[in-house]
């Protein structure tokens, strides 16, 4: 090109002069100026050719030092051309050296080349450069010297820089060398599932070792894994896992399957699952493979505990890959019982040695430890040996009784994690219509030790008959003591359909009984089509022209069971979210579209929309063509095969109303949620203040159902707050007198307007908000932002306390 070979001369003169930082600053310029593989460097390498090589040597070293990018790599790899390595094995270790602190090194022919000359000089390459050696090699083409030096005997199992495989290291040294091949046999783990040959060479490695000796030392590593890097590399994200040691975790995760079961390897296979599918922006879920090898082996373990966990993940994973293959295992283990799916979930539920609903009481040495279920928290209270409460475990109890007091605070811990999942699953039982006989509904639900705890907070239909526990009974409304034949059927109870003063009396009723539900049932928003819907027919606008966080919609609607993807601002299409409801045929849809053109202030570095606009809800058989829309708009049409007719949605008056209702209310809260109109600190309206209109309409407008019912409910709390001669509900808004000033808190978005010029009020609340709500009953769990609103208007009513700056600035205004 034009541009080196006028440079050639000056190359020429700063190699004359020996000016090598000037040579090397100004070849990196050129480098950066366009793609450095686009250009022809001739020109250039001619110069160098003629020059010393301990000039060259120079050159690269100059480069790579004033820039950690992969360009100055590759500059690096044309500036030594073909110069003989083995020749400056002082500058290939320091070439090594950087090569080592990289995730990929690009300059993978370069990379070859350090190694061979290493290699030829008789030398053993540090692990950190055979960890950077497999990564650069992991999944491409055109690398294969790479992979030939990996072929050679003498690497490490393992790639350090991971806290697990560094512990695994350092334990392999002392093990012994049958440890050395079951751990070389673990990172060949290269398929989905363990062939039946690995799994015979896997098995003889573990008899060789010993199977408790092997189940201990290989959940000590595993326990360790998704530990912060102990040496970050460029280009490899700290919380990503190491691709090779990615291999040798799931090698390991089956070989725990492959030993007898115990509950500590279903507890450690549960967690890893969550660790690997923990997501890192920009990235994603860390390591789907690992998360789906620990599905794996939880799925070839035998007993209560590892079914627990699969039971468990079922419900809380919303990763769709990894939630496939959890049904792949659940579906084996009914079929295998001769069980439906909805029967092997609820009978999977262990008690966690709990003997009543949401209480034990065990002996440990001579204290009694106490664990008890409150609401969605589980406590452990100890008693010494006179029979005083105490704050701790007595010193003889964790001294003389260490592993009988892991124990138990494990237990405690998986209480903590399988209760939310319950409460998730039972949530979804409205529109699944499950039902049960009444025998098997009291074991599995009233009685059960811990879905108890769930179960006697929920309202249920005995027949026809509507009734929740209270006082060691089930009861009416009224409060009278139920009868019940043995051969009634039971059902959840849904405030659709059912007479608009029997929901109000089961509202006093949870609060008379002070009774906190998991989830919102007496309470739950109900959704009946509008005017508005009755003349569109087809579709539903109610919660069009919103603007969402596209990121906090998609995991908020894997949650709730509909299937969603990312959208990128790229040449293809997408279908909308969907809720397939095979028990009804139905199949609901949410039209979404990215939202701007601006690649870089309107997208995530990965492409990915930072927000989306809303349209339609529809609904149509189960077995429609799906819609599709392009990235970019331009509206969704009917993705037709083989000459398939199109497929009309349903009319609205079609679709059954608890359908309706439910799926409604799923929209209702995605919108609620992660609408833009919710960020208090977005009142400049975001980026060149193009959502300025909307954050205010949003912000301060209409109350959404949830909303409305966030103020009925609000109505009967704040006469009983402190506050109560403070407060007043006005239409859309709490209103709070303070000493300073009178604040407008809205009950739709939680932001505040003060009087007397309705002056906007930021302030951020906190991620948990406990110390409004924490004063005052609340007959439900989970909405936050009624915790929000009770949080400001305890803290505005005493507005002179306010001592933080970015509140008191504002007010005193």
């Amino acid at each position: 090109m034009p541009g080196l070979t006028n440079t050639a001369e000056q190359v020429r003169e700063l190699a004359e002069a020996g000016d090598v930082e000037t040579l090397a600053a100004e070849l990196l310029r050129l480098a950066r100026e366009q793609t450095i593989w686009n250009r022809d460097w001739s020109p250039v390498t001619g110069v160098l050719d003629t020059r010393p090589e301990d000039l060259r040597i120079r050159v690269a070293l100059a480069a790579v030092r004033s820039s950690e990018d992969w360009i100055a790599d590759c500059l690096a790899e044309i500036i030594l051309g073909r110069l003989p390595l083995d020749r400056h094995l002082d500058a290939v270790g320091t070439l090594l050296t950087r090569a080592a602190g990289f995730g990929t090194f690009y300059a993978y022919g370069l990379l070859a080349r350090l190694a061979d000359a290493w290699l030829g000089a008789g030398r053993t390459l540090p692990p950190a450069v055979v960890g950077v050696i497999r990564r650069t090699a992991h999944g491409m083409y055109g690398r294969d010297r790479l992979h030939e030096i990996l072929t050679l005997p003498g690497h490490p199992a393992l790639n350090p820089g991971e806290e697990w495989a560094d512990r695994a290291l350092a334990d392999l040294a002392t093990l012994g060398r049958g440890w050395d091949a079951l751990v070389a046999h673990a990172v060949t783990a290269t398929s989905a599932k363990p062939s039946s040959r690995w799994e015979k060479q896997a098995r003889g490695l573990l008899d060789a070792v010993g199977h408790d000796r092997a189940r201990e030392i290989i959940s000590g590593w595993l326990a360790l894994v998704g530990s912060p890097r102990t040496m970050p590399v460029v280009y490899l994200d700290d919380q990503a896992f190491d691709p090779h040691n990615a291999l040798g975790v799931r090698g390991l995760a089956w070989m725990l399957a492959f030993l007898p079961a115990r509950p500590e390897s279903a507890r450690l296979m549960g967690n890893l699952v969550e660790t690997a599918l923990r997501k890192v922006p920009g990235i994603g879920p860390r390591n789907p493979m690992v998360a789906n090898a620990a599905v794996h082996a939880l799925a070839r373990m035998e007993g209560e505990a590892a079914l627990a966990q699969l039971a468990r993940l079922s419900a809380r994973v919303t990763y769709k890959g990894t939630l496939k293959v959890l049904g792949t295992a659940l579906d084996t283990r009914a079929a295998a019982l001769g069980l439906s799916r909805d029967e092997v979930e609820e009978l999977a539920v262990p008690a966690y040695g709990l003997t009543e609903v949401g209480r034990s009481s065990r002996v440990i040495g001579d204290a009694t430890a106490e664990l008890r279920v409150t609401g969605t928290r589980t406590s452990i209270v100890w008693k010494n040996a006179a029979g005083r409460e105490v704050m701790s475990p007595p010193a003889s109890v964790r001294r003389d009784h260490a592993a009988a007091l892991a124990e138990l605070k494990a237990s405690a811990k998986d209480i903590d994690k399988m209760l939310p999942a319950q409460a998730e699953r039972l949530d979804q039982l409205f529109l699944a219509q499950r039902s049960w006989s009444y025998a098997t509904w009291r074991e599995r639900y009233l009685d059960h030790p811990l879905v108890g705890t769930l179960g006697r907070r929920l309202i249920w239909l005995v027949g026809d008959v509507p009734c929740a526990y209270a006082d060691g009974t089930l009861r009416r409304v009224d409060d009278t003591p139920v009868t019940l034949a043995e051969d009634a059927v039971v059902r959840l109870w849904h405030p659709i359909g059912r007479n608009v003063d029997e929901v109000l009396a089961w509202r006093d009723w949870l609060e008379r009984h002070r009774i906190t539900q998991p989830f919102k049932q007496a309470h739950r928003e109900v959704y009946l089509l509008t005017a508005a819907e009755e003349n569109t027919r087809f579709y539903s606008n109610r919660y069009a022209a919103h603007i969402l966080r596209q990121h906090q919609f998609h995991a908020l609607a894997a949650a709730r069971g509909w299937r969603n993807k990312l959208r990128l601002m790229v040449d293809d299409s997408y279908p909308p979210a969907t809720r397939e409801l095979p028990r009804w045929n139905l199949r609901a849809e949410f039209w979404i579209e990215g939202v701007g053109d601006d690649y870089g202030a309107d997208t995530l570095d990965s492409g990915a929309y930072l927000r989306l606009s809303t349209d339609q809800v529809r609904f149509y058989p189960l077995g429609a063509p799906e819609n599709l829309a392009h990235a970019y708009g331009r509206g969704y049409e009917q993705w037709l095969r083989d000459g398939a007719d199109p497929a009309q949605p349903l009319s609205l008056d079609q679709v059954p109303p608890l359908v309706f209702s439910e799926i409604m209310r799923d929209v209702d809260l995605f919108v609620g949620v992660s609408s833009v109109g919710n960020d208090p600190t977005w009142q400049d309206g975001g980026p060149d203040g193009r959502f300025r209109e909307y954050w205010t309409s949003y912000s301060f407008g209409e109350l959404s159902g949830t909303a409305r019912t966030r103020r009925d409910l609000l109505a009967r709390l704040v006469p009983r707050l402190a506050i109560a001669d403070r407060c007043s509900l006005e239409g859309r808004f709490l209103h709070v007198r303070g000493d300073i000033r009178t604040y407008k808190i809205h009950l739709g978005s939680g932001n505040i307007l003060m009087t007397p010029n309705d002056q906007y009020l930021c302030i951020v609340p906190r991620q948990a908000p406990e110390a409004g709500a924490g004063q005052v009953f609340l007959p439900f769990e989970g909405d936050r932002v009624l915790a929000v609103i009770l949080s400001k208007a305890m803290l505005l009513a005493g507005d002179t306390e306010i001592t933080d700056p970015s509140i008191t600035q504002q007010i005193r205004l």
